[in-house]
């Protein structure tokens, strides 16, 4: 087992960051498989939304504390619990079609869903996004059916990678490169808050989004290649993040950090395999999330799935427990949701069992397990992540306490919907 350095008093950590003292690894995004991008994009010409729809009023959630229920009222279980830590895609453009992701709302309490324009494993162009108020119809329908506010989620960062686009008559956006080009904090979060509004109107309430890895390889086939980065400089990383943050929240739409911690120095795509950034990875990539954390404007923040064995020499950082709770959560002092890249990649599956890798990533620290179904399309998956997970919380390989650390996270973090700055 491996032992978790001593923790650095955090004001001198955050002051290491600049000086490549510390050591880091890891990284993962979201694929798109599209034409090549371009350093920067026309104005984008405006569509036509629909008037945005209140968000539903967020039910109750049941306090993750036995001890302030009621006596008459019971807690939820822990399979009840173990639902609400999953994130997971599906297939389908109404609630009729999507009948697994409706079982699974309704059987085993799942916590989030996560949308997609095209579905990679079929190779189709369609998946669950067709038109605003046929998403808006389909993200309501899905909210009706749970008993607990769902974490609907979406890859919507701008230029390659906006599952919501044009083509199904959502407005075009910018890349970050392009914003990040420009340098004009005050547009981009006007950028931001024209992202947010859309994401508000068809009912989505958290973006994977925005990048906050640094274009240190523009060669990059996953980050600098497809102008998901901002730019080189942490400064301006922070800069334009924070402004992108800014507007979102001035629509009520809660934001990820991605992917920490950096995925801006890899030579590969996480994806495909494991990638390995021991010697390309400096923690000067580890600034941009230290400054938005300190800066009281993160709300959740995104594992990668990179290697690097000065970090941690056995597991990438979705998996570390010395990256996930000795780095992002001692260190850094970020103490909200952690949500785990697609345990479905490569990067996981070519190395480690499926269970096995659940055991590691929640004993790491993480508290959302994203599930895409987009690598692979596994029926029943969300059953069977339950069923495995419970079995390793019955047998002692993952502390109940950390199944209830991580809903009480998820009910803190859902209790935020729709609130404004």
């Amino acid at each position: 087992m491996l032992r978790l350095p001593a923790p650095i008093p955090r004001r001198r950590f955050l002051a290491m960051l600049g000086s490549g003292a510390v050591a880091l690894v890891v990284a993962a995004c979201t694929r798109r498989p599209t034409s090549s991008p371009t350093s920067s994009l026309p104005p984008p010409t405006p569509t036509a939304m629909p008037t945005p729809t209140a968000m539903p009023t967020p039910t109750a959630m049941p306090t993750p504390t036995p001890s302030e229920v009621p006596s008459q009222t019971p807690g939820p279980t822990l399979r009840e619990k173990i639902g609400q830590m999953l994130l997971v895609g599906f297939r389908g453009l109404t609630v009729a079609q999507a009948t697994s992701a409706v079982a699974d709302i309704r059987e085993r309490n799942l916590g989030g869903v996560l949308l997609y324009d095209q579905d990679l494993p079929t190779g189709s162009a369609v998946r669950n996004i067709q038109s605003p108020s046929q998403l808006a119809a389909l993200v309501a329908g899905l909210q009706r059916e749970a008993a607990t506010p769902l974490i609907v989620a979406v890859d919507e960062e701008g230029g390659e990678v906006a599952r919501l686009g044009p083509a199904h008559g959502f407005p075009a956006t910018y890349s970050a490169a392009a914003l990040g080009a420009r340098n004009d904090p005050a547009f981009t979060r006007r950028q931001g808050r024209a992202i947010a509004t859309t994401l508000r109107a068809a009912g989505i309430n958290l973006n994977l989004a925005p990048v906050v890895d640094l274009d240190v390889n523009p060669n990059n086939p996953i980050i600098g290649a497809l102008d998901r980065s901002f730019g080189a400089d942490p400064a301006l990383v922070t800069s334009q993040a924070e402004a992108f943050i800014t507007g979102h929240h001035a629509i009520g739409t809660l934001t990820t950090l991605k992917h920490f911690p950096g995925h801006g120095s890899s030579t590969g795509d996480t994806h495909l395999g494991v990638v390995d950034v021991t010697n390309t990875w400096s923690s000067v990539e580890l600034k941009p999330f230290a400054n938005v954390i300190a800066d009281g404007l993160a709300d959740a923040v995104l594992t990668a799935h990179v290697f690097n064995r000065n970090l941690d020499a056995q597991h990438p950082a979705t998996l570390s427990k010395t990256i996930i709770t000795g780095i992002l959560r001692n260190q850094l002092g970020w103490d909200g949701l952690v949500i785990s890249d697609d345990m479905q990649m490569g990067a996981i599956r070519a190395a480690y069992g499926y269970t096995d890798a659940l055991r590691l990533a929640i004993t790491a620290g993480v508290d959302v397990l994203t599930i895409a179904q987009q690598q692979v399309f596994e029926p029943g998956i969300v059953a069977t992540t339950v069923d495995a997970i419970a079995a390793l919380v019955a047998d002692g390989s993952i502390p109940e306490a950390r199944i209830d650390e991580a809903y009480a996270r998820i009910v803190a973090f859902k209790q935020r919907f729709g609130a404004t700055a």
